[in-house]
């Protein structure tokens, strides 16, 4: 059995997202959009499914022992929550957006590194900065650790399970913040200004508009309160249970939703690599804003032209 301790969990952890749409003004929340049209809303939606061409969508992440979920993986689950869960969508919408002519994954180590309004790097950020970072200054491309892909691959190191199940982070103290690097060290055929791309805008959701943007521009970010019943997710829909410990904020993506026995869930991609979960994916409880989730969403329209 393998043990994951509370304070490696907790280094994961570091969206500061719920507190940030509960302090948001009305107008920074995105109620209404003219390719929402009269949509029809299906019982269930898988966004690998519809855009099976965008190979980013369903691909599974490790943000390794860094908090920076927030632009986007157990011992190191909550640290770079953010960048993987904004920059991942933005990735995903930008494939949409183009039919595929744009698809590959966009720099979590930019938006991680380079963003300094965005929070702290390692140690958490603020998912609508990310998108307000995509907005004004564009974001290059990026693959994973050592991949070379991209302008600008991801520099912390995974964080893979050990043959007993244990996290090799574990332990270990976190990933100390990197230089924010302006030139492409991955593919140096690519030009470092040439490369950024941009979103036309950036914005919460309302619960009423978080399907309607899914089906129009595709996958968004997600934040939620992490628990300590929540690290140990195998399967099912989450729901908090009644006596659990909070542990700090974290950062995913909605790539859909669905019911399970009755009980309607969001789909989302985690950080944490395919080791953890569901292959890397879980289902949380939909409707009841359990955890915060279902009133901390973000996301921006990707700029094509």
């Amino acid at each position: 059995m393998s043990i994951t301790p509370k304070k490696d969990i907790i280094k994961l952890l570091g969206s500061t997202g719920v507190e940030s749409a509960k302090m948001a003004s009305i107008d920074q929340f995105k109620t209404d959009d003219d390719a929402y049209g009269n949509v029809w809303i299906p019982r269930t939606f898988d966004a690998r499914k519809k855009w099976r061409h965008c190979r980013t969508i369903g691909e599974v992440r490790d943000q390794g022992h860094c908090g920076s979920c927030w632009v986007g993986l157990s011992a190191v689950l909550l640290r770079i929550k953010i960048a993987f869960g904004t920059s991942s969508a933005f990735a995903d919408r930008l494939c949409i957006a183009t039919n595929a002519d744009f698809n590959e994954l966009l720099s979590a180590e930019e938006i991680t590194f380079c963003c300094h309004t965005c929070g702290f790097g390692c140690h958490g950020g603020n998912p609508i900065k990310a998108w307000e970072y995509f907005s004004k200054h564009g974001l290059v491309t990026g693959g994973n650790y050592k991949s070379g892909e991209g302008c600008e691959p991801y520099r912390v190191p995974p964080c893979p399970r050990d043959k007993d199940g244990n996290n090799t982070c574990s332990g270990k103290p976190i990933e100390k913040n990197h230089r924010c690097t302006r030139m492409c060290y991955g593919n140096q055929d690519l030009d470092y200004g040439d490369d950024h791309r941009y979103t036309r805008d950036y914005y919460y959701l309302t619960y009423g508009t978080i399907q309607k943007d899914v089906l129009n521009y595709g996958p968004i970010e997600a934040s939620f309160d992490v628990y300590d019943d929540f690290p140990s997710y195998k399967s099912g829909v989450y729901v908090k249970s009644e006596n659990a410990s909070y542990l700090g904020g974290h950062a995913v993506k909605l790539i859909g939703w669905g019911e399970e026995n009755g009980t309607p869930y969001w789909l989302m991609v985690n950080s944490w690599n395919a080791q953890w979960g569901d292959e890397g994916l879980f289902k949380i409880r939909r409707g009841t804003n359990e955890c915060g989730i279902d009133n901390s969403t973000t996301a921006g329209v990707p700029v094509t032209n």
